[in-house]
């Protein structure tokens, strides 16, 4: 089998194979492509003459290129047009009674050296191969959308599959410019593995009412750093896919986090199965349309009846990095600032710490020196929280321990005046538990910045049930003023973004205790296939293990799901002391500064 792979045929024309077809003729390959649609042949050919006209008018190949391009692309609508392929991909629809029947058919036309690759996500790729007389040359090659945009390739060999098959396939990967990824049968393989676990658990939280589609889009945008949200994600992805997906990843895990959301199934019934019916969980102008237009569920402009309380003066409880940085934040938007530590010495630090992020603004020209001294100036350090006694807002940035916020919460109820609203920044403690220990808990509300505050745009707004309409609006007014973008959700474990974040980081920790992929691999396949700014393993180190692990433990204690009970390589990495960049070893080892 290990033969050049210079004649490939690729075997359905939808977008994906379009795009698979795409990426093999700029590589010079010649490009059998099959589908029983003429129609989609001829979209097929339209596609690729669109692309490549649009590579020539930015002058990245020549017209003399994509003339060859083009001449190496030829469509047919029977399978026999793939007798003399060295490699077949399929990517016909995601069902094991088509893609059975093409691998039985392709064995009575091919060479029994040339190599059959299934595109699938979801399904059994040895499953697929048993169907064929020569199953050791049966491996998935799993592309990413859109193919010739994306560098993931996921390389999948099952029990049966012959290793000079997956050297050949790997070879061609990194000849067409992508990163292969080996990785072992199991449905959704490494990166739809964690992805789609994540997708199925924005869809429930949508649909308990949780929170709205724009904003749990626009927390795991903005919260970290993800191109696209969850649920637009889905509807670009196609809802009835995503559920055939969760399908196959229940039937072989049988981890509930991974049963379709029963809105999935609801909308799939209905038809309404993302941007390509022109209506998923958002309504788009046409179908095919990337363009969102308003419906019923979308909020309106100022829909706000009540006001919120005036607010010019704001404390900040607390002298770490998120503290420090949150008074920024406020001092940078025109509000006077008392900073209060546990002690003035700590206090100072902490404005120590917040002149030398203006100065590094100034050093980049960002802002101007005299922008910095009266910025700087609207902040007065304090080693009291007596000093609160005048401020309209009060926001706590202490240690994430519920006594510890208690005992703060006790303290501002006395000395803050009536009417001051005070706020917690904890990303995964019961709001409600700190307002209860004062003697105003309507006037108590969640307001859960992300860290570097200066940086980062998204406020998760957290009102509890006892939470003051008045209150949870002087938020969103105050969030809005010191630019950045609020979110409301209500008051359980993790809030928006952690309770999606984690269970995802878990899965990752899973998949390396059960020796399915290597931690390079898993950060490559999510970066690379998914988008994301950084790999989970990477993203773990970062936020401290400890931390980490804290917030696993709240979300299974509160939502009693075994799911979510924390990975034991996480806890037993806690208890060695290993927690991460700041000790220096996590998942990986860092130089010492």
């Amino acid at each position: 089998m290990d033969i050049p792979l210079s004649t490939i045929a690729v075997v359905g024309l939808g977008t994906m194979g379009t795009g698979i077809a795409e990426v093999l003729a700029r590589a010079g390959r010649e490009v059998i492509g099959i589908d029983v649609s003429e129609a989609a042949a001829r979209q097929a050919v339209a596609s690729l003459e669109a692309s490549t006209a649009r590579a020539v008018s930015r002058e990245r190949i020549t017209e003399q290129e994509r003339r060859d391009i083009l001449a190496r692309f030829r469509t047919f609508s029977d399978l026999q047009a793939a007798a003399d392929a060295e490699l077949v991909i399929e990517v016909v629809p995601e069902t094991y009674e088509i893609k059975q029947q093409v691998f039985r058919e392709l064995d009575a036309v091919v060479s029994p050296t040339a190599i059959l690759a299934t595109g699938t996500n979801a399904l059994s790729v040895t499953r697929l191969a048993a169907e064929s007389q020569h199953p050791e040359r049966v491996l998935g090659l799993h592309f990413f959308n859109p193919a010739p945009a994306m560098k993931l390739v996921e390389v999948v060999s099952s029990v049966l599959t012959a290793p000079p098959a997956v050297e050949s396939v790997t070879r061609l990967a990194r000849e067409l410019g992508k990163e292969p990824v080996a990785v072992g049968d199991r449905p959704g393989f490494v990166a739809d593995g964690l992805l789609f676990g994540y997708l199925n658990q924005a869809a429930a939280m949508y649909e308990a009412n949780y929170a709205s589609r724009e904003d749990i889009d626009a927390a795991m945008k903005l919260g970290c750093g993800l191109p696209m949200g969850p649920l637009a994600l889905l509807d670009l992805i196609g809802i009835d896919t995503a559920r055939t997906v969760l399908e196959a990843m229940y039937a072989a895990s049988h981890d509930r986090l991974h049963a379709p959301a029963p809105v999935l199934g609801q909308l799939t019934e209905a038809g309404l199965t993302g941007r390509k019916a022109g209506r998923g969980f958002y309504t788009y102008d046409a179908p095919g349309s990337q363009t969102v237009v308003a419906d019923a569920l979308t909020p309106a402009e100022n829909t706000g009846t009540v006001a919120g309380r005036p607010v010019a003066s704001v404390g900040v409880a607390g002298s770490g990095t998120m503290a420090s940085g949150i008074a920024e934040v406020f001092a940078k938007a025109g509000y006077s600032v008392v900073l209060a530590g546990r002690s003035q010495e700590k206090a100072d630090s902490a404005k120590a710490r917040i002149a030398k992020s203006l100065g590094r603004s100034v050093a980049k020209g960002r802002m101007s020196e005299e922008a910095r001294d009266e910025t700087l100036a609207r902040v007065t350090a304090s080693g009291s929280l007596d000093s609160f006694a005048d401020v309209d807002l009060a926001v706590e940035a202490v240690a994430e321990d519920l006594d510890v916020k208690r005992q703060l919460f006790q303290t501002l109820d006395k000395v803050c005046k009536p009417g001051a609203v005070l706020a917690t920044t904890t990303s995964s403690l019961p709001v409600v538990a700190v307002a209860r220990v004062t003697s105003r808990p309507e006037d108590v509300v969640g307001m859960h910045f992300f860290n570097p505050a200066p940086a980062m745009k998204l406020v998760e707004v957290v009102r509890t049930v006892l939470t003051a309409d008045d209150v949870h609006a002087t938020v969103r007014e105050v969030c809005v003023k010191v630019r950045k973008h609020p979110v409301d959700c209500g008051d359980r474990a993790g809030f928006i973004v952690n309770a999606l974040l984690f269970p995802y980081l878990n899965n990752a920790i899973k998949m390396v205790e059960e020796h399915y992929a290597t931690l390079d691999d898993i950060d490559a396949a999510m970066k690379l296939g998914g988008g994301y700014p950084m790999g989970p393993f990477e993203l773990l180190d970062v936020v401290g293990l400890d931390v980490s692990l804290a917030i696993e433990k709240v979300l299974h204690n509160e939502f009693r799901d075994p799911g979510l009970a924390p990975a034991p390589l996480l806890e037993h990495l806690v208890a060695a002391g290993c927690l991460g960049r700041k000790t220096g070893r996590g998942f990986r080892e860092y130089a010492r500064r």
